[in-house]
């Protein structure tokens, strides 16, 4: 089993952070969303993987490499931003004819994935939502995936695809998307893999719909922070560190300086961080970050930063410097 996970994305919605940091690589409980997956995918059996890289690829490898050594990693760029399918078909030359298991690299997932595996036919994640214009949509008849449309203005249900599909014939995946590349057969103006999956099925191929309740969108702030609270609620209860209150769940890196303040509740500090004499809740504070006299809410700081005096909301990008006194 060979996972394959585009990471090229720019991350528009998360500027300024995106900037200098790749999207994958932003902090979210205790660890980056790339840690997450692939934490879950080591949990689930899947040692192999394919990234494709592009803005900022080399911190992704970088990141990789060094902290999960025990993946069989493999790197290629998308030289061209042109959609999903575009994205997996620069993966192709990595299938070897093996089973595979596509990843949107900022997803965060709840599901057994051994269950998956084990159905014996292709297979797509879907959840219900509320509005399904966003997604690719799934329509399923007797058990069956029957037909796929990506982002309909009129969808035929509301069953999104989240991200997450498990590909029984890899090779008849790398012919549909090189199919629909060579004769440019595009859905508003990019390759969708969403389309390719159509093809399969048209070509008599099955594939099988499992759901996904938990899954956790990490693509623009509101939404990095709800994921935040979600894990922290499942997995840090937060400790007490001298002239502290601490009000769990929260996540405090064990280098992190932390003085005269209140942390919490749904705050992660990350590694290198220093607080004094303030208030912070609901927010990420990123690497090596400096936080003084501020009450901070709903916040995203980036690495690096420094921020001092009175707030109730800031974003900020990398090395950023605040000063509100």
């Amino acid at each position: 089993m060979r996972a394959i996970i585009p990471v090229a994305g720019i991350g528009s919605r998360l500027k300024p952070h995106t900037n200098t940091i790749p999207k994958v690589l932003l902090t979210v409980g205790d660890k980056p969303i790339l840690g997450h997956i692939l934490q879950k995918l080591l949990d689930s059996g899947v040692h192999t993987a394919t990234f494709v890289t592009g803005h900022l690829g080399e911190m992704i490898q970088k990141y990789v490499e060094k902290n999960f050594p025990m993946i069989d990693s493999t790197f290629v760029k998308q030289k061209n931003q042109e959609g999903l399918g575009h994205a997996i078909y620069t993966a192709a030359g990595t299938f070897g004819g093996d089973e595979i298991f596509i990843i949107l690299g900022d997803t965060i997932f709840d599901v057994d994935l051994r269950k998956v595996f084990a159905l014996g036919s292709s297979a797509l994640g879907l959840k219900q939502v509320d509005d399904p214009r966003r997604f690719g949509v799934a329509v399923i008849e007797e058990g069956k995936i029957q037909k796929l449309v990506e982002k309909p203005e009129v969808p035929p249900s509301n069953m999104a695809i989240v991200g997450l599909y498990y590909i029984k014939n890899s090779t008849k995946l790398a012919e549909s998307l090189g199919y629909n590349i060579q004769n440019n057969i595009r859905t508003r103006g990019e390759f969708q893999l969403t389309d390719a999956l159509q093809k399969m099925l048209d070509d008599g191929e099955t594939m099988l719909p499992f759901t996904v309740d938990g899954w956790y969108d990490c693509g623009k702030p509101e939404t990095l922070l709800e994921t935040n609270r979600f894990l922290l609620s499942h997995d840090h209860n937060g400790d007490n560190a001298g002239e502290l209150v601490i009000i769990p769940p929260c996540y405090i890196h064990p280098s992190a300086e932390l003085k005269n303040s209140v942390i919490g509740p749904y705050v992660t500090v990350s590694e290198g961080v220093k607080i004094s004499n303030s208030v912070v809740k609901n927010s990420i504070i990123g690497p090596n970050a400096e936080v003084e006299q501020s009450i901070l809410e709903d916040s995203l700081i980036g690495p690096n930063s420094f921020l001092r005096g009175k707030y109730t909301r800031v974003n900020t990008g990398d090395s950023s410097e605040i000063d509100f006194n």
